[in-house]
């Protein structure tokens, strides 16, 4: 757990919690509904409470996203999302910290996102890669995408080991 304190305010980047995820499932809810991202069931994001961050402030869930692990050296951040009303506050890059951080210490080697957001996630420290060179693995959820029979996300990556 992370906690920044301003004059005013406690951010905390925390372990998501069962009672999160009613506040997670809503900010992601509301950008898959412009399209910006994959909407995400309620389900999933329970069966994925362990994959799960959240930024919060007073009892609020201001940002949530998912690393979730996909093969020895693989991993990568899901359903990133944060208020609106907070965008370009620092908030998502505090969550992908805490994520990359996580896979550093589960010993990862390299962690990707597929996204619509190409400046934010290279401000990050990700690169855009051909979506080819990742496993075809990682398409398993695809299916659930409006968009998957004509896919415009990019594919980003950020190596964490030589």
């Amino acid at each position: 757990m992370i906690t920044e304190t301003t004059k005013s305010t406690t951010l905390t980047i925390r372990k998501a919690r069962v009672d999160d995820i009613p506040q997670a499932h809503a900010a992601i809810d509301a950008y898959a509904r412009q399209g910006l991202m994959l909407r995400r069931p309620l389900t999933f994001l329970y069966e994925s409470l362990r994959d799960l961050v959240v930024a919060e402030e007073g009892g609020r869930v201001l940002g949530v996203g998912g690393l979730h692990v996909m093969w020895n050296d693989l991993a990568e951040v899901r359903a990133l999302a944060v208020a609106p009303e907070l965008r370009g506050r620092g908030v998502g890059r505090r969550l992908v910290d805490f994520m990359l951080g996580e896979a550093r210490e589960m010993g990862l080697a390299r962690v990707f996102a597929l996204t619509y957001q190409r400046e934010f996630f290279g401000a990050c420290g990700f690169e855009v890669i051909d979506k080819e060179k990742l496993p075809q693995k990682v398409w398993k959820e695809c299916v659930y995408c409006d968009r998957f029979q004509d896919c415009d996300e990019l594919a980003v990556i950020r190596y964490l080991q030589a």
